[in-house]
């Protein structure tokens, strides 16, 4: 996932000239400010999981891979997500939030984006209605304008409102922006399963989506590691994989998400760098004959770090196709 940091564009220029018309006393900033993403709001931790390959997790390396190997992947799919910061009123932060998402094909070598389901990019307005004057007429105009207003100081699950402090606000609009992405995301992923033909190769997790989870079709490859699904002497043989061995498979059983099988693989060398240099978490579907399907999809994951994925920052983990779907969606977002 890509977090775009561009000035506003057109239709979002128009938006704020319709808030300023609307809200007295606006506070415009100057060339708006971009918000970094924000991360888990968790703790970083360590899981124990399931092991389902073998009783105990090892280290394994992945067999018949060459720099020659061919990957099984058809596609690629990623997001992006901007959020800005436009205006203040009365101190409270006003934010446009611009998501998008696309799948690019491979085709003879080359890249084009998917025919089936166009790429997806949306914009909305991120307002704490409670602490703002109630402006119908404002609304009105921006459903006009086809802007959606989203409420960021609604109550949550306990009928508790939010503090009217700033900061927990933008937290707020941060956040309904990183759900739009990945409901965008969810959305294409779940077209591909239903209608691709090849396996496609998604940036993050799966198991948001249930028909996605338990696609055959669907490789989630996660570059972060906030959460370690590994304890004890499983966390030592982790950090220790050296380049191309990958760990044993285990279940993956989130909270409020879909069980999926799961491994570790190390991409890059890692010695005199971090311990999860080049190192990524695998998810697909649960299906039996577990080794073979870990170790076929270890090595087309495996051909996709050729060439590299230079000048990004994050090329250790980046396969080139996820790229491509950055720079794509750089483009028309």
């Amino acid at each position: 996932m890509l977090a775009s940091s561009s000035g506003p564009d057109a239709a979002s220029r128009a938006a704020l000239r319709l808030l300023m018309r609307r809200l007295p006393g606006v506070s415009v900033i100057d060339g708006a400010a971009s918000v970094e993403p924000l991360g888990a709001s968790d703790l970083p931790t360590l899981r124990a999981a399931t092991v389902i390959e073998g009783t105990a997790l090892r280290a394994v390396r992945v067999p018949d891979f060459s720099p020659e190997a061919k990957s099984g992947f058809g596609a690629f799919l990623d997001g992006t997500q901007k959020v800005q910061i436009v205006a203040h009123h009365r101190g409270m932060p006003i934010v446009i939030g611009t998501v998008s998402a696309a799948v690019r094909v491979r085709v003879d070598r080359r890249m084009t984006t998917w025919g089936h389901q166009p790429p997806r990019v949306e914009r909305k307005i991120y307002l704490p209605l409670r602490f703002l004057p109630v402006l119908t007429e404002l609304g009105d105009d921006l459903a006009q304008a086809s802007w959606q207003i989203v409420d960021t100081s609604t109550a949550d699950k306990s009928g508790e409102y939010p503090s009217q402090h700033p900061a927990v606000l933008l937290e707020r609009a941060t956040r309904a922006v990183d759900q739009q992405r990945e409901l965008l995301e969810d959305r294409l992923a779940e077209a591909w399963c239903g209608q691709g033909a090849t396996p496609i190769f998604i940036d993050g997790g799966i198991s948001r989506s249930a028909n996605v989870a338990s696609s055959t079709l669907a490789v989630g490859v996660i570059k972060s590691h906030r959460t370690l699904y590994v304890e004890g002497d499983a966390l030592r043989i982790v950090l220790g994989l050296r380049k191309g061995e990958r760990s044993s498979v285990f279940r993956v059983s989130p909270r409020s998400r879909n069980s999926v099988m799961s491994w570790y693989l190390r991409l890059r060398a890692g010695e005199g760098r971090d311990p999860l240099w080049g190192l990524v978490r695998v998810e697909v579907a649960e299906r039996d004959r577990s080794s073979d399907r870990a170790n076929e999809i270890s090595r087309w994951i495996m051909a996709e770090m050729t060439p590299l994925s230079l000048p990004d920052g994050r090329w250790d983990k980046m396969a080139y196709g996820v790229r491509d779907c950055e720079e794509f969606l750089r483009a028309i977002s």
